[in-house]
């Protein structure tokens, strides 16, 4: 089972009057109720005057939203689809009104128990998927607590999927970076001529940076080297909070700089997650090893064939996780150490690989110190220029 919570609505008579509108280029058939928060609400499918019932059902939803005035959210519209997948065997009536009162009171609309939980209906128009309306404002007129609704409603729809022997979703674990959206793509590609976006082009940048710095300072100087502008959150003690970047050409209709909070532009690059990388950098690396390139290269190869046996011996997860961002620390250093085709492909398996070191597990890096230790003598290879690194990083 999926749920697909939408924006905010404003108009609750638009909302289920599209529940129950049938015709050409709709999928809907047989629209009517399952469930709601009365059993005596009128069901504008099963009537002979359709329009004064979905009138009468659209004023009982609305009738806290109007005694609260002024209090009630302007987008006061809940709605929330949900569908099970094509091999699942088609529910009953029944079983769709269980599922929607378990999702209005995982997600805090409704709990159960609650006299004065907000008003709402599940209506079916379709057998393999239901649409759960709420008016958001409480009985006692206050707003429902319904904050993170949809991972809070996709966890309770897999606990229904083990229990009913339905189709198991492959969830997510809440550590991918967000995706442009498809107007960042389409702007990009009308200033650029490429569908790289500026939120794919930060996010690699300062992955890279993180890869290769040596303590914060460095961290926030490769940024500046890379054209990148910087804007720290400090606190009143002088510490730094947080960070946000931007590029300077990368401007809104008024012309500043549209900002990237590190967090947002994936949740390991929190100002949080790289200090817990850069304070766990390796010890200083052998004189041998610094001097001789040959030497360097050998002991990366070493520490790759060992990061395999870790993850293929059945290791700790902890240790494996710890290899596997040790490898993307070293993918995300290679491309500013190549030219030409070689640094394209890297920078393509660097941004590839990227999804494999995303992980809920924790672990430390300390776990896999002989890798990381081995990205910075690569490093060390070269004496990399920032214009090399920028270019590495701003995609091929």
């Amino acid at each position: 089972m999926i749920a697909k919570i939408m924006k905010p609505g404003h108009s609750t008579r638009n909302t289920i009057a599209y529940l129950y509108k049938t015709g050409r280029g709709h999928d809907h058939t047989d629209p009517h109720l399952v469930v709601a928060w009365d059993e005596l609400v009128p069901d504008p499918g099963r009537t002979d005057n359709p329009q004064q019932a979905l009138g009468q059902l659209v004023q009982a939803l609305d009738l806290r939203v109007k005694q609260a005035g002024d209090r009630a959210p302007k987008g006061h519209v809940w709605h929330c689809a949900i569908r099970t997948a094509p091999e699942d065997p088609v529910l009953t009536d029944e079983q769709w009104a269980q599922v929607a009162r378990r999702i209005v009171h995982a997600t805090g609309i409704a709990p159960t128990g609650d006299p004065d939980g907000c008003r709402w209906i599940a209506a079916r128009h379709a057998p393999d998927h239901i649409h759960i309306v709420a008016t958001k404002m409480r009985g006692d007129l206050r707003r429902p607590r319904h904050w993170n609704d949809y991972h809070r409603a996709d966890a309770e729809l897999a606990t229904i999927e083990t229990e009913w022997g339905l189709r198991a979703y492959d969830r997510g674990n809440r550590t991918a970076a967000k995706r442009p959206t498809r107007a960042e793509t389409e702007k990009a590609t009308r200033r650029t001529g490429s569908p790289v976006t500026p939120r794919e082009k930060l996010r690699a940048t300062v992955r890279t940076a993180a890869a290769h710095a040596q303590d914060e300072d460095h961290f926030f100087a490769l940024l500046a080297g890379a054209d990148v502008l910087v804007d720290k959150r400090i606190a009143p003690s002088g510490d730094t909070l947080g960070y946000k970047v931007a590029l300077a050409d990368d401007t809104n209709a008024a012309g500043d700089p549209i900002w990237f909070p590190g967090g947002k532009l994936a949740p390991d690059l929190s100002l949080p997650k790289i200090r817990a990388r850069l304070t766990s950098q390796p010890s200083d690396t052998p004189t041998t090893h610094r001097a001789r390139p040959d030497e360097r290269w050998r002991h990366t190869t070493t520490a790759l064939r060992n990061a395999h046996r870790t993850l293929h011996e059945g290791g700790s997860l902890s240790a494996a996780q710890g290899e596997l961002a040790a490898a993307g620390e070293l993918l995300d250093i290679l491309p500013a150490l190549t030219t030409g085709p070689a640094r394209r492909e890297l920078f393509a398996a660097a941004q590839t690989f990227e999804r494999a070191t995303r992980s809920a597990i924790r672990f430390d890096y300390a776990q896999a110190a002989e890798l990381r230790t081995s990205s910075h003598l690569v490093a060390s290879v070269l004496s990399l220029r920032l214009s090399h690194f920028s270019a590495a990083r701003s995609g091929p």
